[in-house]
């Protein structure tokens, strides 16, 4: 709580805000973590759906199935704030853009993921197994593609981003 609050705080009082998006320019304070967590809650979900059909336990069915949950609430959040950010850039909420496209198939995979917990067979899990290939297309697909999408900002080489805005993210 601690965290987000600073996130909050920095986000909203000491980034600053772009010339020529103005206020447009916080979104990404949303959309940039929500994107992060949806790979790393479908990361973390995979495992727990690779362990579940190794032991069986039940705990690791659990956790897949919250996971499942879990993830797709924000790759949801990741495509509506990313609507909201294109709209102003683009002017429309959707362009089939490889990043788009990637990022909606991951969440059209955890939709079948969440559809096929209720059947009493194990469908979900080859479908939350099949999903981590998405995620190395999702992460270089601005840089695969020449598309409407802006490449990576931060990376292991730096950032093309001002220095106070990459904390609150």
């Amino acid at each position: 709580l601690f965290l987000t609050a600073m996130a909050i705080h920095l986000s909203l009082r000491v980034a600053p805000l772009d010339l020529q998006q103005g206020g447009n320019s916080r979104i990404p304070y949303v959309h940039v973590p929500a994107a992060r967590m949806s790979i790393l809650v479908y990361i973390a979900t995979a495992i727990n759906t690779f362990l579940f059909l190794l032991t069986k336990h039940p705990l690791f069915l659990r956790s897949s199935g919250s996971g499942t949950e879990i993830g797709a609430f924000f790759t949801l959040l990741t495509l509506v704030t990313g609507g909201f950010r294109g709209r102003p850039m683009w002017g429309t909420f959707w362009v089939w853009d490889a990043r788009l496209t990637s990022v909606f198939i991951s969440f059209l995979i955890y939709l079948g993921a969440l559809r096929f917990q209720k059947l009493p067979v194990e469908p979900a899990s080859i479908s939350i197994r099949a999903g981590p290939i998405d995620i190395p297309i999702i992460k270089s697909s601005v840089n695969w593609w020449n598309t409407s999408h802006q490449p990576g900002s931060i990376s292991r080489s730096g950032t093309s981003i001002h220095v106070p805005m990459p904390i609150p993210i």
